[in-house]
């Protein structure tokens, strides 16, 4: 995928400023491989390498490209380091390793980036296939140093082949570069699959038409990747006039039941974030589902693995630049995880891996620490009444990792009711409200404004479940066990929590807090 919002004119590339680290690891990888990771939202550990290279530092999870084979999950991802030395390529290829999606150990680098006259000076999205006994690693090539860019393409595909997932071989002589009427500075993120319809291997790539600079996903196909041979078709996906997408980037296709889907992501519409369609044919027509969003658009670039039984989307919530509960949203952060599920009319919908759900096991009390407004408490539940005035009850901090589950009851067919986090003595809190007159579940921050948001449909006087999943400052809400909304709050675990209703009479029951043991 393409980098961007660049704060600063040094990072000209991608987005670059450090932040502070939050979890911590148990072991330590000085030769770069099998180091459990203590984190149900993983970013790779510090010192990677070992030695004092400032590159070497800790960093987060980027762009995820997952793949599953005997038995496990590889979850290849770029690697964004806190540290990047001037003159030093970035986000090079490493790789989480797990069989369960709950519990990771970190495998160290993969594939390296280039040198400064390389075409992966810096290294981009790709994806894994395997045809016959060799694994191939395509990815984006990315080069913009003013030297390579005069006589070179910026983005480009470009391929590694492994026997063993672990050992790759890069394929100097393997390039693709935008064919004539596509945009070569914008030429990446290649999904590769077997295209049992055509009966060959299908490429996607994303790019722009040139001129026009539409976005479309282009299609290209081979009898035979170890031939290098890839033949361009027209795109299997361009951007409608309604969308008017400038890039559709890490794209993703697969059937699920009768239906095929398209996913991709999107970072400059009033929706971003991960996207699909669907269609009865991998061919198309694809069709844009009422709400065609996969959560909102603090989990990114999202793409799938499945295990022959379920399927999973993988993508990174953002962190935030300065961290803070008020700083920018910045490329690259922890990994997230939904299993994707298949509604009856066809539609996706999200929960978490039931494996993730299961490391929550040991029961706390929780805490009331304050009230404000009318609140009937009863044995865990709660009745707030703020149709006439708003109403928080707060409970004590529960932690770095804690799930929170209840049932919520909305009895107003205007107002909000919801979450409230990091709530402090002056009154401030960021907050996630079910809004239904909006028809939305939406994240706001403690300045009020709204920094994510995701479509849902809802029906007052109707029982709804709800499943938080949080890790330090990682915040994920499963609504009805189909939708998710992933959130970025600071100081979430140091700081109060509670439920919060404005201009509604809501009720949450069955509140319960568990913790791993």
């Amino acid at each position: 995928m393409k980098y961007r919002n660049i704060v600063t004119i040094a990072s000209i590339f991608f987005s670059l400023v450090s932040c502070s680290q939050e979890d911590t690891y148990i072991g330590g990888s000085i030769s770069g491989g099998n180091s459990e990771i203590a984190s149900i939202f993983p970013v790779p550990p510090s010192q990677w390498m070992g030695g004092n290279e400032p590159y070497y530092s800790a960093g987060y999870t980027g762009d995820i490209m997952p793949f599953f084979d005997n038995g496990k999950f590889h979850v290849y991802f770029l690697h964004d380091a806190q540290n990047k030395p001037a003159g030093k390529g970035f986000h090079d290829i490493h790789e989480y390793l797990s069989t369960d999606l709950a519990h990771f150990t970190y495998e160290g680098q993969m594939i390296p980036f280039g040198k400064t006259t390389d075409p992966d000076f810096a290294i981009g999205t790709g994806s894994v296939v395997k045809v016959g006994n060799l694994y191939y690693f395509y990815y984006t090539g990315h080069n913009e140093t003013p030297a390579f860019v005069q006589s070179n393409a910026r983005e480009s595909v470009l391929c590694a082949t492994s026997t063993d997932l672990k050992n790759w071989k890069k394929v100097p002589s393997f390039k693709i570069t935008a064919p004539t009427g596509y945009y070569n500075y914008d030429f990446r993120d290649p999904h590769v699959f077997y295209n049992d319809e055509l009966k060959k291997y299908s490429m996607l790539v994303s790019t722009q038409t040139e001129p026009g600079r539409k976005a479309v996903l282009l299609h290209f196909t081979s009898t035979d990747p170890a031939s290098g041979k890839w033949d361009v078709q027209a795109p299997i996906y361009t951007t409608t006039p309604q969308d008017n997408y400038l890039m559709m980037e890490c794209a993703d296709v697969f059937k699920m039941g009768s239906y095929w889907y398209l996913v991709f992501s999107e970072n400059w519409s009033g929706n971003k974030g991960t996207h699909y369609r669907m269609s009865s044919s991998i061919n198309g027509p694809w069709n844009k589902p009422e709400n065609d969003m996969i959560d909102g658009e603090y989990f990114y670039a999202g793409k799938t693995a499945s295990d022959g039984n379920k399927r999973y989307v993988f993508g990174w919530n953002a962190r935030k630049t300065p961290e803070n509960d008020l700083g920018n949203k910045d490329w690259a952060g922890n990994m997230v995880i939904h299993e994707l599920i298949q509604n009856s009319d066809g539609t996706l919908g999200t929960q978490a891996p039931q494996k993730v759900k299961d490391l929550f096991s040991k029961k706390v009390t929780a805490e009331v620490d304050a009230t404000s407004g009318n609140v009937t408490a009863t044995s865990g539940n709660y009745a707030l009444s703020g149709v006439t005035n708003k109403v928080i009850v707060t409970f004590k901090t529960v932690g770095k990792k804690a799930k929170i589950k209840a049932e919520v009851t909305l009895g107003n067919a205007s107002g909000t009711s919801g979450f409230v986090f990091h709530t402090n003595d002056t009154g401030s809190f960021y907050k996630i409200i079910f809004d239904v007159s909006k028809s939305k579940i939406i994240g706001y921050n403690s300045a009020s404004q709204e920094v994510t948001r995701i479509p849902f449909q809802f029906q007052v006087n109707t029982k709804y479940d709800i499943e938080i999943i949080t890790e330090g400052s990682v915040v994920v809400l499963y609504f009805n066990g189909k939708t998710a909304l992933t959130n970025r709050i600071y100081g979430r675990d140091k700081n109060k929590w509670g439920l919060i209703a404005e201009g509604q009479n809501s009720t949450f029951s069955n509140l319960q807090i568990t913790q791993p043991e």
